[in-house]
C-alpha cells in the first residue's frame, strides 16, 4: 500500500531522531562517567536549568533525578538572575540543557555561580560555546540536524538532550544502587508504589469484617454472619482456633443443587477444606496474584500458629488501585 505524504513525513522525523540518539550512544566514554562519578559524590542538589525548549527537557530531568534517589530542582534562567539563585549553594552542581550553548539568560548566571562555589556540568549541541568552555564537564548533544522540514523547530536537539539526561539519571540510579523499594519509597501514591509498598496487613478485613465460625457452627447461622458482615466468605476454626476451612458463596451453590436441605448441616461438612491462605507480611500484590491463579475471590489471612487474623477479598485489592 502506498504511503501518504504525512505518514512518509512523520516516518522522516522518526528517522533522523533515532539517527541522533544512535550517535550519542557512541559518546558515551571515560569523560560521561567521570561525569557520573563526580554527581555521586556531590553533597548537594543536582539543579537543573535550560531556556526555552530545553527548559522543558530540564524540568523533565529534575523530575527524574528526583524519582530515582537524586535530590533535584528544577531552576528557570530567567527566575535566577532575579533572586531565585539564592537557592543555589556551593554544594551543589548546576546541569545546564542548551543547544546553542549561547543562550542570554544562560550565560548571565555563569559568573555568578562560579562566586557561589557550584560546579557546572553543560549538556550542549556547540561544545566550543561560552557555556562550555566555562562548564566543569561537558557532554556533546550536538545533532546533525533538526527533524523540523524547516530545520527551525527544536526536534532532534531535544530528542538528544532528552535521551542524554535519562542516560544520566539511570547511571546515577544503577551507580547509587537504588532498587525497587527505593523507587516504591518516592512513587507511595502511584500504582507501582502500592505494588511495592502496600502489604496484606494494611487492607484486610478484621474483626466484624472478617466472619469467623467453628466447625460445628449450621450454615444458616454462618450465612447471617456472612451477610452482617458484607463478606463472601467466612473462615473456619477447630476448637484450638486453627483454621481449618473456608466456606465461600461458592460451597453454597455446589450444595444447593443437592436434595438435603444444607441449612442445617454443620459448617465443616460443606467447606472448602485446607484453604489457600496468606500472611498479613506478605505484599498485597502477591495476594492478588494468588487470588487471580487460583481463581478464587478471597483468601484467609492467618498468623505463625495457623490462625486467622483477617480476611482479603479481591474487592479489597481494587478499591486499593492495585489493578
Amino acid at each position: 500500500m502506498k504511503r501518504s505524504k504525512t505518514q512518509e513525513g512523520a516516518r522522516k522525523v522518526l528517522n533522523i531522531e533515532a539517527k541522533a540518539i544512535l550517535e550519542l550512544a557512541k559518546r558515551i566514554d571515560k569523560n560521561f562517567e567521570k561525569v557520573i562519578n563526580f554527581l555521586t559524590k556531590i553533597k548537594g542538589r543536582i539543579i537543573v536549568t535550560g531556556m526555552g525548549k530545553p527548559g522543558f527537557i530540564a524540568q523533565k530531568i529534575s523530575a527524574t533525578l528526583s524519582s530515582t534517589g537524586t535530590p533535584s530542582l528544577y531552576l528557570h534562567p530567567a527566575e535566577a538572575l532575579h533572586g531565585d539563585l539564592g537557592r543555589v549553594t556551593k554544594e551543589d552542581c548546576l546541569l545546564v540543557f542548551s543547544n546553542s550553548g549561547g543562550t542570554e539568560e544562560l550565560v548571565k548566571l555563569l559568573p555568578i555561580v562560579k562566586k557561589i562555589g557550584a560546579r557546572l556540568i553543560a549538556v550542549v549541541g556547540n561544545t566550543k560555546s561560552v557555556l562550555a568552555r566555562n562548564a566543569d564537564f561537558t557532554l556533546d548533544v550536538s545533532v546533525k540536524k533538526e527533524a523540523c522540514s524547516l530545520g527551525l523547530a527544536p526536534t532532534t536537539s531535544t530528542t538528544a538532550m532528552l535521551a542524554m539526561g535519562d542516560a544520566l539519571s539511570v547511571s546515577l540510579l544503577g551507580k547509587k544502587g537504588f532498587k525497587e523499594k527505593d523507587f516504591a519509597l518516592y512513587h507511595p501514591g502511584g500504582t507501582l508504589g502500592k505494588r511495592l509498598l502496600l502489604k496484606v496487613e494494611d487492607i484486610m478485613r478484621t474483626g466484624t469484617a472478617s466472619p469467623c465460625v467453628r466447625e460445628n457452627t449450621p450454615v444458616r447461622d454462618v450465612l447471617l454472619k456472612i451477610t452482617k458482615a458484607r463478606a463472601g466468605s467466612a473462615s473456619v476454626v477447630n476448637t484450638a482456633g486453627i483454621l481449618t476451612g473456608l466456606f465461600t458463596d461458592g460451597d453454597l451453590r455446589r450444595h444447593l443443587s443437592g436434595k438435603v436441605n444444607i441449612a442445617n448441616k454443620k459448617i465443616k461438612e460443606v467447606m472448602t477444606k485446607t484453604p489457600t491462605t496468606i500472611r498479613k507480611d506478605k505484599l498485597a500484590a502477591e495476594a492478588f496474584q494468588i487470588l487471580r491463579s487460583k481463581k478464587i475471590d478471597e483468601i484467609p489471612v492467618i498468623d505463625k500458629k495457623g490462625k486467622p487474623i483477617g480476611l482479603l477479598d479481591v474487592q479489597d485489592i481494587l478499591k486499593a488501585g492495585l489493578v
